[in-house]
């Protein structure tokens, strides 16, 4: 069944694939980048950022007066910050903590009454491994993470009423431009800073990860496969095995323990 879906942050990774795959199933997909798309674009391809209250009312309308509902949110954009949670700019704090939940909060308050009118529809938001354990030198990315999946989990209980579904997917290290655009937002490395060695050590650790994760075009093929689903689970962690036991072992084992393991993989001395 042809389906209206909204999705945002397409220009690259899981947005990217995942709207490829949506519009060669058949499905209106309507996609937002943060930036002017270039011209010539498609008419489906809309600016929006997720930061501007006024691009987010935009863009929702925008769809409603050409498709008149929305039946599937996928709630992807978001950025990557990471550092020492001391000598992190309140300036990249502030931003990430925007982009990743308070604006897909925003998006998500329009999109509601949308599909309430409606009859129902199908909410995904996109959590990360990061948003089930705080990992070092990624605090605020994580604390983002952990953000979603409380508003999520409340949000499944309060829109049960009015048949919308909530799925919340959790990634492991994939291959996409994480690494890349995270290099932009870290801290200067100056020599008096105290977290200076160790950070090295960890960076060196969490890039090797995302550049031996899996293809973004795993993920992709699981979304659609998720939003063809009657009746979908709450969550999906979609990662290699290693990643999976880490989250069960985050949950069985005594905290200090658990810790333990995570500064070991992590080279923290």
């Amino acid at each position: 069944m042809k389906k209206v879906i909204l999705i945002t942050g397409v220009s690259s990774g899981f947005g990217k694939q995942i709207s490829r795959l949506l519009v060669r199933a058949g499905h209106i997909v309507y996609r937002t980048v943060r930036y002017e798309p270039a011209p010539g674009a498609t008419e489906h391809l809309l600016k929006m950022d997720l930061t501007n209250y006024i691009s987010i009312r935009n863009t929702v309308n925008t769809v409603l007066r050409r498709e008149g509902r929305i039946d599937v949110l996928i709630n992807n954009a978001g950025m990557h910050t990471g550092g020492p949670i001391e000598t992190t700019s309140s300036t990249n704090i502030r931003l990430q903590i925007e982009t990743n939940f308070i604006g897909m909060a925003n998006l998500t308050k329009k999109v509601l009454p949308v599909m309430r009118k409606q009859g129902g529809g199908t909410i995904i938001n996109f959590s990360s491994i990061g948003g089930l354990m705080g990992l070092p030198y990624q605090a605020y990315y994580s604390a983002s993470k952990f953000a979603i999946e409380g508003f999520s989990e409340a949000l499944r209980m309060e829109v049960k009423q009015f048949n919308i579904k909530v799925i919340v997917i959790n990634p492991g290290d994939f291959h996409t431009n994480n690494t890349l655009n995270r290099r932009k937002f870290l801290p200067s490395s100056v020599d008096d800073d105290p977290y200076r060695e160790q950070f090295k050590r960890t960076l060196e650790v969490i890039e090797k990860d995302e550049n031996n994760g899996w293809l973004p075009q795993y993920l992709a093929k699981k979304i659609i496969r998720i939003i063809n689903c009657r009746n979908p689970k709450q969550r999906y962690i979609i990662a290699p095995f290693e990643q999976k036991l880490a989250v069960l072992l985050k949950y069985i084992l005594p905290g200090k323990l658990f810790r333990k393991i995570l500064e070991g993989h992590y080279r923290i001395k």
